[in-house]
């Protein structure tokens, strides 16, 4: 008898979750045998959730939510003996991990398309001691996207993280990194390092074309900007595609590295949209570790 696990973040995407439980659970129930469905009511409900799921050994585990709902369930699996299949309904305003899959990010659409025949092994990435399945960002950019707020996020999507983005170009406040990237060292200047596991960033596709989220790989991505005009220089190169370093952008797929901090501050990185752990950071990806549902193919 197969099961499905759906776990809900019901304040997801300006709560829109209430919205489309109803289609979810319907299309689950044509496709498994049993469906039960679980409320997150505070952080870490899904990774619970999602560890109970492995225990039981449900086939699948569904989750309705933004990445940070997202990023809890993978961290509740990734550790786990048995991990069942794992597929999710985007909710909130950017979802690059939909995009690198073909989900669409209308939820009644993403519902109406899944088949349970669409599935492949992708990569997860570990950080510290805990995971994320889409990005790791640092430095004053990062931070400041971060920062903004949810009703923000709602009326205006990618905009919103575009203008802080501008915002805080403006002020052009870098930092002094060490990095070691697979035995390699690298001592950089940067106002952004990115440590990204598909092609999309910030809602923003193709900005790392080369990578798959099944390519076994990290890839490194900084701005080299101890200038404000670096930073603007940049641009041009972001929004072509970066398959190479240039003049402006860094960029080295990798296996596993470090990242610390040489100044005298305090910086947390950006994990799948919520604050990951104080630097330094250890990084390295676990290639084809989770079994995921994906959409059509284009």
């Amino acid at each position: 008898m197969k099961k499905a696990l759906l776990i809900i973040n019901p304040n997801s995407g300006e709560e829109e979750a209430k919205n489309y439980e109803e289609l979810a659970h319907e299309k689950l129930n044509n496709l498994f045998d049993e469906v039960e469905v679980l409320h997150t009511q505070e952080d870490g409900d899904a990774t619970r959730f999602a560890r109970q799921a492995a225990d039981e050994k449900v086939d699948s585990l569904f989750v309705m939510g933004g990445d940070g709902t997202v990023n809890e369930a993978v961290n509740g699996l990734a550790e786990q003996e048995y991990r069942p299949k794992f597929g999710f309904f985007p909710l909130g305003t950017v979802n690059d991990l939909a995009h690198s899959l073909n989900i669409s990010m209308d939820p009644a659409t993403a519902i109406e398309e899944l088949t349970l025949e669409r599935h492949q092994a992708l990569d997860i990435g570990k950080i510290n001691d805990s995971y994320f399945m889409n990005i790791v960002s640092v430095g004053s950019i990062p931070e400041a996207i971060s920062e903004v707020d949810g009703e923000e996020k709602s009326k205006f999507g990618k905009l919103a993280y575009f203008t802080t983005a501008f915002k805080q170009v403006l002020h052009n406040e870098s930092y002094h990194f060490s990095l070691e990237v697979d035995g390699e060292h690298l001592d950089i200047e940067s106002s952004a390092v990115v440590f990204n596991l598909n092609e999309s960033i910030g809602g923003f596709e193709q900005v790392v074309p080369n990578a798959k989220p099944d390519d076994g790989k990290l890839h490194l991505l900084y701005l080299k900007d101890h200038r404000i005009t670096d930073t603007f220089k940049s641009v041009p190169d972001i929004l072509k595609g970066i398959d190479h370093s240039t003049e402006y952008v860094g960029y080295q797929p990798f296996s596993e590295a470090t990242l610390s901090v040489k100044d005298d501050v305090t910086l947390h990185p950006s994990v799948d949209g919520d604050e990951g752990p104080e630097l330094p950071l250890h990084l390295k990806v676990l290639p084809q570790h989770l079994e995921v549902y994906y959409g059509p193919e284009e």
